[in-house]
């Protein structure tokens, strides 16, 4: 076998085994929603508990990403990423066997944890496996997977709900782990990151700071924004945080360098997909229930109409992934963005109590097409916008960020909704949807003008040879 074919096997492989762990990790955001009525009819417990089945997850994967980066670059990423699957899948089968509401609560915490580690490992494991000039493709193909398991979590665990019950929403990461565990562990390569010592103090600066807002948004809607967690959390999580910016500015071995921040790049992707995710979550949390609760679809025909949304990557990401190698990735993510916003702002435009399918279509498959024309190419900024030592913390503070905005997404939006409308009746709903849908296309327009902020393709001079796609960014990243 020759070297060049090794190297491509190499690299089918580690795209496979990423993919499936990042859609894994990325599928269990949402896929609860739809099945907590038949969890309270099983389990029992209080809509406060109800809640926690979402939260417990969302909070222990936002605030341990970057530690879970960080232990992946100084311990070994591969053998970390192996330790957040078995976590991730363990913690799957105590959920499916989970004898009460209590402990489906812990065993999603421990879900988020195995998820914090495994998520951050999957793009640096890739990236180390690709070739530069073949990574858009990749990052366009692994986007599409991982974005395709955000957006349908509601279809999947209200089909599976609906058909078999709501345990095998857990039940499927199981096989699937146990698959990636002997892959993991035979076809991907170790690699390191800086082999510097792990930041405690910033880790609890980080996760502590980021647990108190998380914890306060998540809890404001129910709890009353002036509840005295609520404002513990948030007033916490206020001063934390800047605790945290200051120190990493300071701090020899910071878990983030803020001079990474110096970078357009890596500045602008990172806002542009935390205001992405605020839009895109809060639209398909509240959408899901407007199909069911207003419309009358059952949890699968409404996962079913949102198809060409959320199945839209499937078919456009890994073209925009190439469009990005051929033109970069500001123009690619922008304009997706763009497009985004404008599906949702149609969407607000048009929905009725009785709003026909034909109606809302428009508007689903322009959402579809520009959060797909998103995810790859915004992958690549990030890997890119650092040097390779350092992609495991771009990598664990992007998806942190983009967790931060999903749980920021259903809180503002929720509490716009709950503000201006509300269940009692459709049309309540839907005066209280339209609004918050606007608010949403308002942020992920606002995450264009972000994306707009990245260094464009710089053109080769005369007599010299152009760099590799992706090295183009890190020429203008912090130096």
């Amino acid at each position: 076998m020759s070297q060049q074919t090794a190297a491509r096997g190499r690299a089918v492989w580690a795209l496979v085994i990423t993919s499936v762990a990042g859609f894994m990790a990325a599928l269990d955001n949402l896929v609860v929603t739809t099945a907590l009525p038949s969890i309270r009819d099983d389990l029992g417990g209080a809509l406060h508990d109800l809640e926690w089945t979402v939260s417990a997850y969302t909070l222990t994967f936002a605030v341990l990403l970057m530690f879970g980066a960080a232990l992946g670059d100084r311990f070994g990423r591969r053998r970390l990423f192996l330790v957040g699957i078995t976590i991730f899948t363990g913690a799957s089968a105590a959920a499916a066997l989970a004898p009460g509401i209590d402990a489906l609560i812990a065993a999603r915490a421990v879900q988020g944890v195995g998820a914090a580690i495994m998520m951050p490992l999957t793009l640096t494991l890739l990236t180390a496996a690709v070739p530069a000039a073949k990574r858009g493709l990749v990052y366009g193909i692994w986007g599409a997977v991982t974005g395709l398991a955000v957006a349908s979590g509601p279809l999947i665990g209200g089909s599976l709900t609906e058909h078999i019950s709501w345990q095998w929403i857990f039940w499927l990461n199981v096989p699937l782990g146990l698959v990636l565990l002997p892959l993991a562990r035979l076809r991907l390569a170790e690699s390191y990151g800086t082999g510097a010592p792990l930041d405690v103090p910033g880790t609890l600066l980080a996760s502590g700071g980021l647990f108190g807002i998380v914890y306060g948004l998540v809890r404001g809607p129910a709890d009353g924004w002036t509840a005295p967690l609520v404002l513990t959390g948030l007033l916490a999580g206020a001063a934390l945080l800047p605790g945290f910016v200051l120190y990493g500015t300071r701090a020899k071995n910071p878990m983030l360098p803020m001079r990474l921040f110096r970078s357009r790049a890596f500045s602008g992707i990172n806002a542009a997909s935390m205001l992405m995710f605020l839009g895109m979550f809060g639209s398909i949390f509240l959408l899901s229930q407007y199909m069911q609760g207003v419309l009358g679809y059952s949890p699968t025909e409404a996962g079913l109409r949102m198809l060409p949304w959320t199945g839209m990557p499937m078919l456009v990401a890994p073209i925009a992934g190439m469009l990005a190698d051929r033109i970069g990735g500001r123009p690619v993510v922008a304009t997706g963005l763009f497009l985004q916003a404008a599906g949702l702002g149609y969407l607000a435009y048009v929905l009725t109590t009785d709003a026909s399918y034909g109606i809302q279509l428009p508007g689903l498959v322009i959402s579809g097409i520009g959060m797909a024309l998103f995810f790859a190419p915004a992958s690549a900024v990030v890997m890119s916008s650092v040097r390779a030592a350092e992609q495991g913390i771009a990598s664990g503070a992007n998806n942190a960020l983009r967790e931060i905005g999903g749980a920021l997404g259903i809180a503002i939006m929720s509490s716009i909704f709950a503000a201006q409308g509300g269940y009692e009746t459709g049309q309540t709903f839907v005066d209280g949807l339209r609004p918050a849908l606007m608010t949403g296309a308002a942020l992920v327009a606002l995450a264009g003008v972000a994306a707009l902020c990245i260094p464009g393709r710089r053109k080769p001079e005369s007599g010299t040879e152009q760099p590799a796609p992706h090295a183009r960014v890190l020429e203008t990243a912090g130096h």
